[in-house]
């Protein structure tokens, strides 16, 4: 029988608002690899955190039992084994060394958690100077090795770069790095692939999988991917509003779950519910040549007077027709995002954009009207709608843009239009029009945005990753919401993603880009199923095993 490393025992986790994690016991051995899923706000984030202390306000009961090495010399709670520690009675300083070193984090938003101004190897070597008192010479060249060790190639010249110099992909394998720095013995890995591209997404995987053989630690992945879960862990927590509501083998689990709410996580896979509209329909937007082309940086003195550019798109053709839905996948950096953004006429571009038969730059007041036709709705709700504005003010602002003939009460009607369609009313959200962001869930934000895109009665939508930041069955409701808007205005949608169960769902068009280039194209079925382009397969078969 494996080590029980770590034994937590009716923990009670509450703030001043209330209790969020509700008289949770599990056990986690050594070498195990145990998945705490759940929906965002289901007290998955806070529950691991909390293991060491590191949300401030929490207040903690009951009992988490660490099986200490012989070499930490901290006193155990003289109730316990003497060979544990109970980490809620621990005093910080106690935590000191348990924190980063017995027990480390990789965290969701690498870009978030790594610090701009120093170099990858530098943070790294941070950590190994701190926390196993290392020169700096030896720090570094450690760092080194541990970039190596995560698959990153070059690691010596990838060491120096900065945090905005690497891939999404490469940022997480340096936290992975920094993660296993001090040797833990646990690692708590909390949504590490949540916003990576689907390729990406199976390596990182794949890695952590490696690396805990490798090392013998136990691993915690916090997710809301079932599919994750089915090819990553042993065992596997369903948690549902703070309570553990079905525990098991992760296989017997997902394959024949017991608990109502473990079927609905099951039942959460988008599900494909469109309509198939004319193939002749009007062509909204089309696109000849396109071209993107960004200042590269680098190339010394030169480079101000031969200014170098750097190619984010090009050569692009592609027509949008009304009522349908144009995919476009491929991997971060491929080009997508550029490609958004020259479709909203928000970048300069090489080659021709119309939209419904009118030349589209973008750029000037004749272009006014065409905007209103093509609107956004971006990928982190939280991030594209201001704190400083209510919904009221956040909704009605493209109005005093484009319909500043309105009087206060035609606002009020489209925007209560608006908010109805997308299933935000008074009746629900008391006090609507007036409250913030803030104070709304992940899904219910894009919701927002959704709306004060709708105010406008665009004709085509941008979606950028639209449900790549929501959980599963946020992420289920988000699509349908949009396959009845599609439905019932006849919208058209240019559907930038990573995630071909999206496309599945949603597209009737496929783009497939890579390096800047488009690769391959078709109708669903081809590119799913009959594409022979090995980038396509690639993309497609990087999706999870789903049995």
């Amino acid at each position: 029988m494996r080590l029980p490393l770590l034994q937590v025992r009716d923990l009670h986790i509450a703030f001043n608002q209330g209790e969020v994690v509700k008289g949770v016991s599990f056990n986690l051995a050594l070498g195990e690899k145990l998945a705490l899923v759940g929906e965002s706000g289901s007290g998955k984030s806070v529950l691991a955190l909390s293991l060491v202390k590191l949300i401030e306000g929490a207040k903690l009961s009951g009992r988490c039992l660490w099986t200490r090495q012989d070499e930490v010399n901290l006193v155990p709670d003289a109730t316990d084994a003497p060979n544990t520690l109970d980490l809620v009675k621990l005093r910080e300083r106690d935590l000191e060394p348990i924190r980063g070193q017995d027990i480390a984090f990789v965290f969701q938003e690498p870009m978030t958690a790594l610090n701009p101004v120093f170099s990858v190897g530098e943070q790294i070597a941070e950590v190994l100077q701190i926390k196993r008192g290392m020169t700096r010479e030896e720090a570094w060249h450690e760092a080194i090795d541990l970039i190596k060790v995560t698959g990153i190639a070059e690691p010596v010249r990838r060491a120096k770069s900065y945090p905005h110099q690497l891939s999404g992909g490469q940022r997480q394998r340096v936290m992975i790095a920094m993660a296993l720095a001090c040797r833990p013995r646990l690692l708590i890995a909390d949504e590490p692939t949540t916003a990576l591209d689907v390729s990406v997404r199976s390596q990182i995987l794949d890695l952590l999988d490696h690396l805990q053989y490798r090392f013998g630690m136990a691993v915690l992945l916090i997710t809301h991917d079932l599919e994750a879960v089915r090819r990553f862990a042993d065992r596997v927590l369903v948690m549902e509003k703070g309570v553990i509501v079905e525990q098991g083998d992760a296989k017997e689990v997902l394959a024949e779950p017991q608990h109502a709410y473990t079927q609905k996580l099951l039942n959460s896979q988008p599900i494909r519910d469109v309509v198939v509209p004319p193939t002749d329909a009007p062509v909204m937007l089309q696109g000849w040549g396109l071209g993107v082309q960004y200042p590269a940086s680098g190339g010394g003195v030169k480079a101000w007077f031969i200014p170098k550019k750097f190619t984010a798109l090009q050569d692009v053709n592609f027509v949008l027709r009304q009522g349908h839905t144009l995919g476009v996948i491929g991997e971060s950096g491929s080009g997508k995002t550029s490609l958004a953004l020259a479709a909203l006429g928000l970048l300069p571009i090489q080659g021709q954009m119309k939209v419904s038969g009118h030349s589209w730059s973008g750029k000037s007041k004749v272009d006014l009207p065409l905007r209103r036709m093509v609107q956004v709705v971006f990928q982190d709700p939280f991030s594209s709608l201001s704190p400083r504005m209510n919904v009221s003010e956040i909704i009605t602002e493209g109005l005093a843009v484009h319909l500043p003939e309105l009087d206060a009460l035609g606002r009020l009607r489209r925007v209560l239009i608006a908010l109805s369609s997308v299933g935000l009313t008074e009746q629900e959200f008391p006090n609507l029009l007036s409250r913030y962001p803030h104070e709304f869930s992940g899904g219910q934000r894009q919701r927002l945005a959704i709306a004060r895109v709708l105010v406008l009665d665009p004709k085509v939508i941008v979606l950028d990753e639209p449900t790549s930041a929501l959980d599963v069955t946020t992420q289920k409701q988000v699509l349908q919401l949009l396959q009845k808007l599609q439905k019932q205005r006849g919208l058209s949608y240019l559907l930038i993603t990573h995630d071909v169960d999206v496309i599945r769902a949603m597209a009737h068009q496929v783009l497939v880009v890579q390096n800047a280039k488009l690769v391959d194209s078709g109708n669903l079925d081809h590119i799913l199923h009959h594409s022979t382009h090995p980038y396509t397969r690639l993309l497609v078969n990087a999706g999870y095993d789903k049995k």
